[in-house]
C-alpha cells in the first residue's frame, strides 16, 4: 500500500480532525472515569518503608536453617569413605576390546594388513576392503580389452560385501549379506521364486513379517518393560 501525501491539503485536514477526535475521547475517558484511576493508583494499606534489601534479607534469613543444617550434614559426609560402585573403569586401551572388524568377524588379519593395530589406535576403521591385486592391475593395461571401464564391469559383479565392511549407503539396506538371512536357506539354485503368489496361494495365506524385522522401540515413560 503506497505512503498518503502528508503535503496535500486534504490529507492534512483529514488528519487534523482525526488527531482531534482523538483528543477529544481521550478527555471524555478521563473525565468519566478519571476518580476510579486515582482510587486505583493510591496505596490503600499503611505504608512500612521496606526497601529492596530489606526484602532479600528477609528471604536470606529465613533460608539461614537449612544451609545450617546441610552444612553439618556436609561436614558427616566428608569423614566417610566413599563407596566405588565400579571396580573397573575401561579406559582408552579397552575401547577397541570386542568391537574391532577381527573381533567380531567381519575381516580377516591376513587379507588386510590394516586390522592388526593395537587396542590403544583409535582411528578409523578401514570402510573398504583391500582390492584383489588381479583386478588392480586391469586399470594399467590397455583398452579396449582392460582399462577403467573394465575394471568397473568386474567390481560391479561383486556383492557389496565382498567390497566394504559396513553399509556405506541407504540404498544397501535391502540386500546387505542375504546370504546370512533366513530366506536364503532352502532356496532354489535356479529358477525364480514368486513368493508373493506361492503365499497368496498357501493354506495360511499371506504373513507379516517377523517381529525382529521390525525396529526397536525406544524405551519411554509409556512402554514399560514386562
Amino acid at each position: 500500500m503506497p505512503l498518503i501525501d502528508i503535503t496535500n491539503p486534504e490529507i492534512i485536514k483529514f488528519l487534523v480532525e482525526s488527531y482531534d477526535k482523538t483528543a477529544r475521547l481521550r478527555m471524555k475517558w478521563n473525565n468519566l472515569y478519571g476518580d476510579k484511576l486515582q482510587e486505583a493508583a493510591t496505596l490503600q494499606r499503611k505504608e512500612t518503608g521496606y526497601t529492596t534489601y530489606d526484602v532479600f534479607k528477609a528471604d536470606m534469613i529465613g533460608g539461614m536453617p537449612a544451609i545450617t543444617r546441610d552444612h553439618i550434614t556436609a561436614g558427616y559426609n566428608r569423614k566417610r569413605v566413599p563407596i566405588r560402585d565400579g571396580t573397573f573403569i575401561p579406559g582408552t586401551a579397552h575401547l577397541r576390546k570386542g568391537h574391532s572388524i577381527v573381533d567380531v568377524g567381519l575381516g580377516d588379519p591376513k587379507e588386510d594388513p590394516r586390522l592388526v593395530r593395537p587396542d590403544t589406535d583409535t582411528t578409523i576403521d578401514p570402510v573398504m576392503r583391500v582390492v584383489d591385486p588381479e583386478q588392480s592391475k586391469v586399470i594399467y593395461k590397455d583398452k579396449p580389452v582392460f582399462g577403467r571401464i573394465v575394471y568397473l564391469k568386474q567390481r560391479s559383479k561383486l556383492a557389496p560385501e565382498q567390497k566394504y565392511y559396513f553399509r556405506e549407503c541407504s540404498g544397501w539396506d535391502y540386500g546387505w549379506r542375504l546370504k546370512d538371512s533366513f530366506f536364503s536357506k532352502g532356496r532354489p539354485v535356479y529358477g525364480r521364486v514368486w513368493r508373493l503368489n506361492r503365499d497368496v496361494k498357501s493354506r495360511s495365506g499371506p504373513q507379516p513379517d517377523p517381529p525382529y524385522y521390525k525396529n526397536p522401540d525406544i524405551p519411554a515413560s509409556n512402554k514399560c518393560p514386562e
